[in-house]
């Protein structure tokens, strides 16, 4: 979803805010709501909400309490307090929305130590904020340079400044305990401002700088999703997956948030299946289940003395079979049920209705015309000899 600013410019090429992450009207965002409640009126004799949600940079998101009563809507800069000073935020939700976005993040909003917004952000605090923000890749390039002088075993991902500049927060990340004391008094001499650094996830890591995955669409930590729920291999193996490191990572280096998604439709699934070491007894033998086809509702089994073939049975039959097995009665063989699943795929007919050519025109021999023209030589050939003789 775009803004009525990521029109097309002059030359057909995207025009774009230019705004890198902080649209002005909140329709690029990433973790954005939509305010479905912006067009009802509140009733008579009540007061609108009177905390506001203000987006700062990337997906970081603080809830302040308009004790001034302005008259705030989505995208307008505001100056909000904070632990010195004052930073700059874009307003990305007000009214009874709030309300809800504060319970869900178990946020009281009748706390009294919320921070307050202070007024709508003037030209002076928009041009100090945007140049803090010009300097950022510059500083980051150059702690990260004093980080490896230290010899320290972290990573600076991302530069956040404050609206009026006073400080930057660095976010790191790191596998174990890091001793950055000397880090912040060197950084702190070169840059001349306050410095404080805050550790954070792989996850998290990638939430900030985002990207596009596997799938070919942004990262659903980056576009939509805010908690992180832990991911285990059982997840991709309830889904049969191959336990492929390289396929089930994502950007951040962890297994994919995505594999969560599905898991419970196959929880559900697999509830009506029979245990993965679920084994048939036959007069020809033992059998082993060897792969299971949840949406095909299929089973192959195959024998311990031929491991090799495997007989497809159907789920029901599979069932059947355990029941008799409890019964102490065991089935004559597999086969018997699995000649039953075998079904002729029926040869689908293509019908060229567009009148494309055919993939293959090109795959055609060239040399017939050749043959031909030798074809036509030989005789000529044949009479000039008898002439000659």
């Amino acid at each position: 979803m775009g803004c009525s600013s990521c029109s097309t410019g002059k030359d057909g090429q995207p025009r774009g805010c230019k705004n890198n992450g902080t649209c002005g009207t909140d329709g690029c965002n990433k973790l954005t709501v939509f305010d479905w409640l912006s067009n009802m009126a509140l009733p008579n004799g009540q007061k609108p909400f009177d905390c506001i949600e203000v987006r700062f940079k990337n997906s970081r998101k603080e809830f302040f309490r308009n004790t001034e009563g302005l008259t705030l809507s989505i995208g307008d800069v505001v100056a909000t307090q904070a632990k010195s000073g004052h930073d700059v935020g874009i307003v990305t939700l007000t009214g009874e929305l709030v309300k809800v976005q504060m319970k869900k993040k178990k946020v009281s909003f009748e706390s009294k130590d919320l921070p307050k917004v202070y007024r709508k952000a003037s030209q002076r605090d928009i041009d100090i904020w945007q140049k803090c923000r010009d300097k950022e890749e510059e500083i980051q390039k150059r702690s990260r340079e004093i980080a490896i002088a230290l010899k320290l075993e972290m990573k600076l991902s991302d530069v956040e400044f404050q609206g009026d500049g006073s400080k930057a927060t660095f976010y790191y990340t790191a596998e174990d305990r890091v001793d950055f004391r000397q880090l912040i008094k060197d950084m702190a001499k070169a840059f001349n401002i306050r410095i404080e650094m805050r550790q954070i996830g792989y996850r998290q890591e990638a939430q900030r700088l985002g990207g596009i995955g596997s799938c070919g669409r942004e990262l659903c930590c980056s576009t939509w999703l805010t908690d992180f729920r832990s991911v285990s291999t059982a997840s991709a193996r309830y889904q049969q997956l191959a336990l492929n490191p390289q396929k089930l990572a994502g950007q951040c280096g962890k297994l994919k948030c995505c594999l969560n998604y599905e898991l419970d439709m196959y929880l559900e699934a697999l509830n009506g299946f029979p245990s993965q070491d679920t084994k048939l007894l036959t007069e020809k033998g033992v059998a082993f289940c060897q792969k299971t086809d949840i949406f095909k509702e299929l089973l192959w089994f195959s024998y311990k003395n031929d491991p090799a073939n495997w007989h497809t049975l159907h789920k029901d039959q599979v069932l059947e079979i355990l029941e008799m097995n409890k019964a102490n009665k065991k089935v004559a063989s597999l086969e018997m049920y699995a000649a039953d699943n075998m079904v002729q795929e029926e040869k689908m007919s293509f019908e060229n209705v567009v009148g494309q050519d055919s993939l293959n025109r090109f795959d055609k021999p060239k040399h017939h015309h050749n043959k031909r023209r030798k074809k036509k030589k030989r005789p000529n050939n044949k009479k000039q000899v008898t002439k000659n003789g």
